[in-house]
């Protein structure tokens, strides 16, 4: 297994910083009773009845088999116990934004990618040492600061960080110098890789790849058979490969937000619970960078791997959630024809930030800053 991105890319140092089960653990932090209990933070259960998907969940509710995006039925079943909770978005956005401001404090390129993980290019730092002592300052400041612990990844490419971080979770930070990459990747499961889930997974084991070097090793021509052009993006990320750099958010031009569900799905309630999570997520962008949206993108990954895309570009710029949820929920229902949903992603873009200067760019009916 070749680790064919070493001579250009080993000169990057990228940190992947990843809160820990966040929602559930913003809610046993401002309620000390949840601490040490199955917390499920998501639709109401409604008794085993409910229809909605489990946002997130705390590590001691995984115990019992229960995951993010799991059906809450599915959920309430393994754990009637448990404590389910609703989100509380304004609250986790405010955490959000202190976790964020000790995030950037030390001056790197930074790139915030949902509302509990980010990654900052640590490469001025001259080192994986140096970079390591600072990540491990900032590890320990959003635990004071925030009550809540973080996961870290600490590696020469974002693809590899975010692996990494999600090595030793929870509270864990893993560091991956270039010259690691192949042995690090290799033995690992090929589900570890990002956006891989069961019927990707199921297809490589029918082709023999259990492990991301099983994946590296494999011939890109068979690949290219089975998965199409997903098939190069695969195998550059099996040999450490992604040029992908930290994006500032200054100057942004579009926000997305994406969940892949436990188990296939056409169960109405689950995905329209999945999009309202995504929305309130990218509302909460929106307000606090004080940006405006023109266009939105629903976009939906089926059984066999079939994507489909749809998007509308409004009149007028926008920054309300509602009009984000007339627009998405019209899109899927366009889009959705009964097939069962593997994953499902939300997109704003044609983004502006809106000051004196920009107002003649809105409708007298639209929202406006500070409203």
């Amino acid at each position: 297994m070749a680790f064919d991105g070493e001579n250009t890319l080993n000169s990057r140092i990228i940190l992947h910083a990843d809160m820990d089960c966040f929602y559930a653990a913003v809610e046993m932090h401002d309620y000390s009773q949840y601490v040490g209990k199955p917390v499920v933070v998501g639709a109401d259960p409604q008794g085993g009845t409910g229809r909605g998907v489990v946002s997130t969940c705390s590590y001691e509710a995984r115990e019992y088999g229960i995951r993010s995006a799991m059906p809450i039925s599915q959920a309430y079943r393994l754990c009637p116990d448990a404590v389910f909770l609703r989100p509380r978005m304004d609250r986790y956005a405010e955490i959000s934004e202190e976790i964020m401001d000790i995030l950037r404090s030390p001056g790197f390129r930074f790139e915030q990618v949902s509302i509990d993980e980010a990654f900052l290019d640590m490469s001025s730092a001259g080192s994986f040492s140096r970079a390591q002592n600072v990540a491990e300052n900032l590890k320990k400041g959003i635990n004071t600061r925030c009550g809540i612990t973080c996961s870290l990844g600490l590696a020469p490419t974002k693809i590899v960080a975010k692996i990494a971080s999600d090595f030793k979770k929870p509270n864990g930070f893993t560091i991956i110098e270039p010259a690691g990459v192949p042995s690090f990747l290799a033995p690992l499961p090929v589900r570890r890789i990002p956006g891989i889930g069961d019927k990707t997974e199921k297809e490589l084991q029918i082709l023999g790849i259990h492990t991301i070097g099983d994946l590296a090793a494999y011939d890109i021509q068979g690949l290219l058979g089975r998965f199409g052009r997903n098939a190069v993006i695969l195998h550059e990320v099996a040999r450490g490969i992604d040029g992908s750099e930290v994006v500032e958010r200054d100057g942004i031009k579009s926000l997305s937000k994406e969940m892949t569900f436990d188990k296939d799905t056409d169960e109405p309630g689950e995905i329209i619970t999945a999009l309202e999570g995504m929305i309130g997520e990218l509302g909460i962008f929106l307000v606090r960078e004080n940006l405006f949206f023109k266009t939105v993108t629903i976009r939906i990954r089926s059984e066999g791997f079939v994507t489909k895309t749809k998007a509308k570009t409004l009149i007028h710029y926008h920054k309300d959630v509602e009009t984000i949820r007339e627009c998405a929920q019209e899109l899927l229902r366009e889009l959705f024809r009964g097939a069962k949903i593997r994953r499902l992603g939300l997109r704003l873009s044609g983004l502006k930030k809106q000051d004196a200067r920009q107002r003649k760019l809105f409708s007298p009916d639209d929202s406006e800053p500070g409203d």
